[in-house]
């Protein structure tokens, strides 16, 4: 039986040891995309050795590691849905006995029952109530997106609970953790009810509090966050200001500013990142390097209105009132005091990009006048090293960790000292790797093969790098 999950409206807590990934020490970084740009490329770093082919053909990891799928697509779930497909973004908690919550996003378009939690016949969505569905698509097209939450033994490596908490939404992308225990979905579309086939428009933020229960989330948009192509978020635990990226060519980053810090749903302030004194800044060094590793930039933002558009035209506006452009942003995870972002198909050869960017400390009080500043980490412009980055993450003892897009794709980890290295590829399947996150412990490394609708669980000698 599914019972409502009622929203919650906490002030700032403790952030959960996963959330605030401890990342130190990036100075390498900065040398590294400058030798790359000055066609210096340096060889991939032999971080954990080779990969080794896998006997079963799946994914290839270093001597040592190993996975183990621990979740795969249509199976039925506690709840009595079945696992939906299309496993996307991830997030890990911390439970009781030492064990571990993930809340995992969907990309999954209403024209898609294969993949959605319904069936094949969308038959189970009868067994919601109304309240319980954020779109039925008038009982004939419902919108087959959202999360799930499962309960993992560390010990055992084994999946232990696993049920649906949010339903109705469109391409659950990315997203983000925040302090108090929840998880806030994105969704990756602009799709809208004039067309007659949606109950309700989509391209927005919704999210999901943490229970140890069969509950669903109320589906409840984020509509001050902003309408449109949302991919993830990082919230400052300190501050309480959310950043988003945008999965566009031309997209921005935005800074949501809550009116109560803790509850989002009273509302607040978008606002767009833009280079203080360099008026539509272009990030993406696509025909001309306008940014540089190791280089901070000033950046201050900027108030943005009509912000729950019916036209997807934010990011436009955005820009004509002088905010920055960036290369298709994706992932992003706060880390200790910093915000990394990636960028599918920024740099010269359009192969990715990595940002940081640092909040002042006035920003971090609350001063939402205050700006920080704005770093490109790392851009090889070689796709043996790096391809079309997206999720990502940063592990405990400080390596950023990106999954990268297309048909083979890497688990791609660059040390503090701004070495490349290769952690896992995928051989198995024709899908983007996505998802990558860490248990608290540090032990576990989540990651999802997206069209086989597989979670993997990756455990190996993580303690050589924290050496």
């Amino acid at each position: 039986m599914i019972r409502k999950q009622q929203q919650d409206t906490p002030g700032r807590r403790s952030f959960l040891k996963n959330s605030v990934m401890v990342s130190i020490g990036f100075m390498g970084l900065r040398s590294f995309g400058a030798s790359a740009f000055a066609g210096n490329i340096p060889s991939v770093y032999d971080q954990y050795g080779p990969l080794l082919p896998d006997p079963k053909g799946i994914f290839n990891l270093p001597k040592g590691f190993s996975y183990k799928i621990i979740s795969r697509s249509g199976e039925l779930m506690d709840d009595g849905f079945v696992s939906p497909g299309r496993n996307d973004a991830m997030a890990a908690f911390s439970a009781k006995d030492g064990k571990v919550w993930v809340i995992r996003n969907h990309e999954i378009s209403s024209d898609d029952p294969e993949n959605g939690p319904f069936g094949l016949d969308n038959s189970k969505l009868q067994e919601l109530a109304e309240s319980d569905i954020y779109d039925r698509g008038f009982g004939k097209n419902p919108s087959l997106g959202g999360t799930t939450t499962f309960l993992f033994n560390e010990d055992t490596q084994e999946m232990e609970y696993q049920y649906l908490s949010l339903a109705g939404t469109i391409r659950n992308c990315a997203g983000g953790p925040t302090p108090w225990n929840s998880w806030l979905t994105c969704e990756e579309t602009f799709d809208s009810k004039l067309e007659g086939v949606n109950e309700h428009n989509h391209g927005y933020v919704f999210e999901v509090p943490l229970s140890d229960q069969a509950v669903l989330a109320e589906p409840v948009p984020i509509k001050a966050m902003g309408r449109f192509n949302h991919e993830a978020v990082a919230v400052d635990p300190d501050s309480g200001f959310v950043y988003l990226t945008e999965d566009r060519g031309d997209g921005l980053i935005y800074r949501f500013i809550p009116r109560e810090q803790g509850n989002f749903r009273a509302g607040g302030k978008l606002q767009a990142l833009s280079i203080k004194g360099q008026k539509g800044f272009d990030t993406r060094n696509w025909d001309l390097q306008t940014m540089s590793t190791g280089n901070k930039l000033e950046v201050e933002w900027i108030d943005l209105e009509n912000t729950d558009p019916e036209e997807d035209d934010l990011r436009l506006r955005g820009f004509d009132q002088g905010a920055a452009r960036f290369a298709r942003g994706e992932g992003m995870w706060y880390g200790n005091d910093e915000v990394y972002f990636a960028c599918t198909n920024g740099g010269k050869a359009k192969q990715g990009q990595v940002f940081r960017y640092i909040a002042s400390g006035k920003e971090k009080m609350g001063n939402e006048k205050a700006g920080g500043h704005l770093e490109l980490f790392a851009e090889p412009n070689d796709k043996n090293i790096l391809r079309a980055c997206d999720n990502l993450t940063v592990a405990p003892w400080g390596d950023v960790i990106l999954c990268e897009d297309n048909s083979d794709p890497r688990l791609v980890g660059i040390t503090p000292k701004g070495e490349i290295y290769h952690l896992g590829l995928n051989v198995g399947y024709k899908s983007e790797l996505t998802g990558a996150c860490f248990s608290p412990s540090g032990k576990t490394l989540f990651v999802n093969i997206q069209h086989a609708g597989l979670t993997l669980a990756i455990t190996g000698p993580w303690q050589a790098s924290r050496a």
